[in-house]
């Protein structure tokens, strides 16, 4: 309970002060614990920060494993129910997501521990398994022309991340604009018929 109350602390801290701004001692404070009681539970700002990313990887991971799994959907279904989960992830925690995207580079790796960071590559590369193998069964079933399914869901994922961002600095010119979940939808359309054979 004390982890999860850092954790709730934190998600307050980092979307008020940013990641920069954000210190052990501003959480500490939030979470109405001493810091040392933070560093019981947690390295330092950037375990706690890729904590609270893992979280969000595991939703994110289960959404795409719900829409693989369906066996209500064909393969072409299933492709076109990404976008959804992708949204319905989005929707959750956008201020979380953007965090975990603007995140995951090698260098932000770097500060956290051999588990931690195994734990956040396992899980990314679940999320992007899941998807490959979507395409690589549309391939097998002579859907689609023969891609490096893996190189093909690295291209799915680069546009959700690359819209999710965009979409942020959309919103800082004008705060009503909403297009990702139709803008998601029209990419992964494209990036389907593309592969498609005729």
């Amino acid at each position: 309970m004390r982890r999860k109350a850092i954790l709730d602390a934190a998600k307050k801290v980092f979307a008020t002060k940013g990641f920069a701004g954000a210190t052990i001692e501003n959480i500490a404070e939030q979470a109405e614990f001493s810091p040392a009681t933070i560093y019981i539970y947690f390295k330092n700002k950037d375990e706690l920060h890729a904590s609270l990313s893992l979280q969000m990887l595991n939703i994110l991971a289960q959404k795409v494993e719900d829409v693989c799994q369906r066996k209500d959907l064909g393969i072409e279904e299933k492709i076109k129910a990404l976008p959804l989960a992708f949204y319905e992830v989005y929707e959750r925690d956008p201020l979380n997501l953007m965090h975990v995207l603007r995140y995951q580079s090698s260098e932000a790796l770097k500060g956290l521990s051999p588990e931690v960071e195994s734990e956040i590559r396992n899980k990314a590369r679940q999320y992007i398994s899941a998807i490959s193998n979507l395409f690589e069964e549309g391939i097998r079933q002579g859907l689609f022309y023969k891609h490096h399914p893996v190189a093909v869901a690295d291209i799915v994922w680069a546009v959700f991340a690359g819209l999710v961002l965009w979409e942020d600095t959309k919103k800082g010119f004008d705060p009503q604009k909403d297009f990702l979940k139709s803008t998601l939808e029209l990419s992964v359309d494209l990036i389907s018929r593309g592969l498609k054979k005729e």
